[in-house]
């Protein structure tokens, strides 16, 4: 796999038989709309979607968070991927897409005790009975059953079956920004005694069985992505080396890219403001892993892109605001190289 490259390059990326092709190295990476409604797709999103792939010079498109469950929606007028009702929306939003050239992938995600009750209707789930770090009130999670783990693999498989039944190109598990499997992750919101806590490999186990359980489901050759919160960054958190140990069990058990970004504390990091601001982290996991790792945080210039690139920091490149603030950066910056 090419180590450093160009923003503007065609990559072929092969392990084990599965491959991701894409026309460059610039994503734009999932980012909330709140443009659902009742968790369906409407004709505002498609028309947002349609806005940001117009010209087809973006590499990869990687949807905003869909939930998996009713009591894994994150927030009201969220995109729901929890019902085979929501194939025929989900499919005519990909239809959109791949018409402007653009290949997407869908977002999975549980929102664990990030959920609200009166958004839900359920009592948050998460690993431990531990007060969300940006929860409001005092309201406490539950913690999950072997019965409820169970629950939440086989609604990820399903989930990824809606979503290849809908034409996605890939899936992205969604394990960062306080959600379910950054909190399984996190010591901090993992007091688990089980086999789901304690050790880096008991805090992943849920990650690497949604993962094979995912990989059954789809078939070899179908892209996975895991999104990873990588390190909090503070007193009794996870750490770079826990992030690195855990991706290479995720390229293990069948991922085939990695999305660096932010944990607990979402997806900015306080004291950075340098474009790529979660670089020091994913030129480590780079080393670590022989797939594809993303980059996101703060880019919002081509040559900061490009220069990450160059300096193997990342072999694919997020840019998420900028995009949102100019649906046309990506042309700018695919034909500054051309």
């Amino acid at each position: 796999m090419s180590r450093g490259g160009h923003i503007h390059e065609i990559t072929d990326f092969t392990r084990s038989g599965r491959k991701l092709n894409i026309e460059n190295r610039l994503v734009m990476p999932p980012m909330a709309t709140s443009k659902a409604e009742n968790g369906k797709v409407t004709p505002d999103l498609i028309r947002y979607y349609q806005e940001k792939s117009d010209g087809g010079a973006l590499g990869l498109i990687i949807m905003e968070h869909s939930f998996i469950s009713a009591e894994g929606q994150a927030s009201a007028n969220q995109t729901s991927i929890s019902s085979d009702e929501d194939i025929v929306g989900l499919r005519e939003l990909t239809e959109a897409i791949h018409a402007n050239g653009s290949p997407v992938f869908a977002q999975l995600n549980h929102a664990g005790s990030a959920a609200k009750e009166e958004v839900t209707g359920y009592v948050p789930l998460a690993p431990s009975v531990v007060k969300h770090p940006k929860a409001k009130d005092e309201c406490l999670p539950k913690a999950m059953t072997a019965q409820d783990l169970e629950k939440v693999i086989a609604d990820f498989k399903e989930a990824a079956r809606r979503a290849q039944a809908a034409g996605f190109d890939g899936v992205e598990i969604h394990s960062a920004h306080g959600y379910l499997l950054n909190q399984f992750y996190s010591p901090l919101t993992n007091r688990r005694t089980d086999d789901y806590g304690g050790s880096l490999e008991n805090r992943i186990r849920l990650h690497c069985r949604i993962i094979e359980a995912i990989r059954s489901q789809v078939g070899a050759e179908y892209p996975l992505a895991l999104r990873l919160g990588a390190c909090e960054g503070l007193e009794n958190g996870s750490t770079l080396a826990d992030a690195i140990s855990a991706c290479a069990a995720f390229e293990k058990a069948g991922v085939n890219v990695i999305d660096i970004t932010g944990g607990l504390g979402g997806y900015v990091r306080p004291g950075h403001s340098e474009q790529g601001y979660f670089q020091d982290y994913s030129a480590a996991i780079k080393q670590s892993v022989s797939i594809p790792v993303l980059l996101t945080g703060g880019i919002t210039e081509v040559s900061a892109a490009e220069a990450l690139l160059q300096s193997g920091k990342a072999d694919l490149i997020g840019v998420g605001r900028a995009i949102l603030k100019d649906s046309g950066m990506g042309k700018k910056a695919i034909s500054a190289f051309l």
